[in-house]
């Protein structure tokens, strides 16, 4: 038996020399190459695309930048809507605050990081935390940046909101880092979020909550899509499935209740009905009253929104009382341990993702292709053959970003830089470069 898994497109949007990522998906019935449908099995642990198609898991600044003239650098995923970009990471913005930073930053240059290596996320901080590792020695062995080392500190928050909050007083007032990357979830950044406005320093966080970065905020951006655009490709789905009556299920953390929220929301705007929405616990390990609720609701599909293992138990408990019904997961699914730990049950379901997971598969004119390989080899060969996942990205995207950000001062001749503290006038200004790449594979 196989594993289904709908995979979605994120395109790449051009801002000046910059490419940043555009989180539009693209969802179609099986057979139309703007689909990916992928085949996790669970003896290869590896994915196969049915279809042709384009996705991305991880972007490229080399690829966009190529288009543009210039050097290389990869992205996860990014949010951004035309029309509506809040807290866009936007390379005019990161100069300008980047510029500061590095000016004041002591040799080595200290990058802090608060990541949930350990505990109910760590199938997200894990990852992350071996990517900035990996990308930092790598830069290191080439010289560092402008000649100076990085000395990477990480803190694993454990998805401890009050942790990340204590490491982050700790990283900006003891260690005094020029930026912060992470946290993993959307509970711990919305937690640390004032601490960097207060501290007037560049958070790049790895969570995934639209209420991140919206309302903006002067020091804080995020790498991965946002939840309200996850939750717009599934709605586009369903309506393709004549799907109208569904049943939620969330974690009773920042995601689950952002992800949830934006459900609630969306719903009624794309003629879906909520018939039964409940909440578990993210530590929970027996699903069953929950799952039995909903079938009681006679709903058409299940949407289940969290990150935490407890997400591959929906699945398990749904399969064992008889729910037959299409289940659609966040895109916080998008590591294959989820769908090993689901098993079998696993089969069918679809959540939005990148084309990271398929990189094996897109075609070689893709032009993200290449990048995606490197990462997935590079990444095995330092995890001593752990296979990446989307999570991996998110802090690649952030590593890279403040790197390009740092030389993009030297460019404009601020590699001294500016006050670090100078406020960063350029966000709403630069906000209206935003452009989007045409929809399509």
């Amino acid at each position: 038996m196989e594993s289904v898994a709908v995979l979605n497109v994120f395109r790449p949007v051009p801002v000046g020399k910059w490419m940043l990522p555009h989180n539009v998906f693209f969802w179609s019935k099986h057979g139309d190459p703007a689909m990916m449908w992928a085949r996790f099995r669970k003896k290869t642990r590896g994915c196969a695309m049915r279809c042709g198609g384009a996705g991305d898991g991880l972007g490229s600044m080399e690829e966009w930048e190529q288009q543009t003239g210039k050097e290389g650098e990869m992205r996860g995923k990014q949010m951004g809507k035309k029309g509506s970009v809040p807290g866009i990471v936007i390379a005019t913005v990161l100069a300008t605050l980047l510029c500061a930073a590095f000016a004041q930053a002591a040799d080595p240059i200290k990058i802090g990081a608060i990541l949930s290596v350990t505990g109910p996320a760590s199938f997200l901080g894990a990852p992350e935390a071996k990517t900035l590792e990996m990308v930092v020695a790598e830069t290191n062995k080439k010289g560092g940046i402008q000649g100076r080392q990085i000395q990477l500190i990480i803190k694993d928050s454990g998805a401890s909101p009050e942790k990340a909050f204590s490491f982050a007083k700790q990283l900006i007032d003891e260690d005094k880092v020029f930026a912060i990357i992470g946290p993993s979830t959307s509970g711990e950044s919305m937690k640390i979020k004032s601490v960097a406005e207060e501290g007037k320093t560049i958070l790049m966080s790895c969570a995934a909550a639209e209420a991140i970065v919206n309302p903006v905020a002067k020091y804080v951006f995020k790498t991965p899509q946002s939840d309200k655009d996850a939750v717009l490709k599934i709605f586009q789905q369903m309506k393709k499935m004549k799907i109208t009556k569904i049943g939620v299920l969330s974690s009773n953390t920042g995601f689950g209740g952002a992800g949830k929220g934006q459900i609630e929301k969306l719903a009624p705007e794309h003629g879906i009905t909520i018939v039964a929405n409940e909440v578990y616990d993210k530590a929970a390990s027996d699903l069953t009253a929950e799952v039995t609720k909903i079938k009681a609701a006679n709903v058409q599909a299940i949407v289940n929104w969290s990150i935490e293992p407890a997400q591959a138990i929906v699945i398990k408990n749904a399969r064992q009382i008889g729910l037959k019904i299409p289940i659609f997961q966040s895109h916080g699914f998008g590591n294959i341990k989820y769908v090993d730990a689901a098993g079998e049950a696993a089969e069918g379901v679809m959540f939005p993702a990148g084309r990271l997971l398929v990189a094996d598969v897109l075609p070689k004119t893709n032009p993200q292709r290449e990048l995606l390989l490197k990462y997935k080899k590079d990444y095995m060969a330092f995890c001593s053959g752990e296979e990446c996942s989307t999570f991996g990205g998110h802090a690649y995207d952030a590593f890279i970003i403040l790197v390009k950000g740092n030389r993009k001062c030297e460019v404009h001749g601020q590699g001294g830089g500016p006050d670090r503290h100078r406020e960063p006038q350029g966000l709403r200004r630069d906000r209206r470069h935003l452009q989007l790449l045409p929809d399509g594979p």
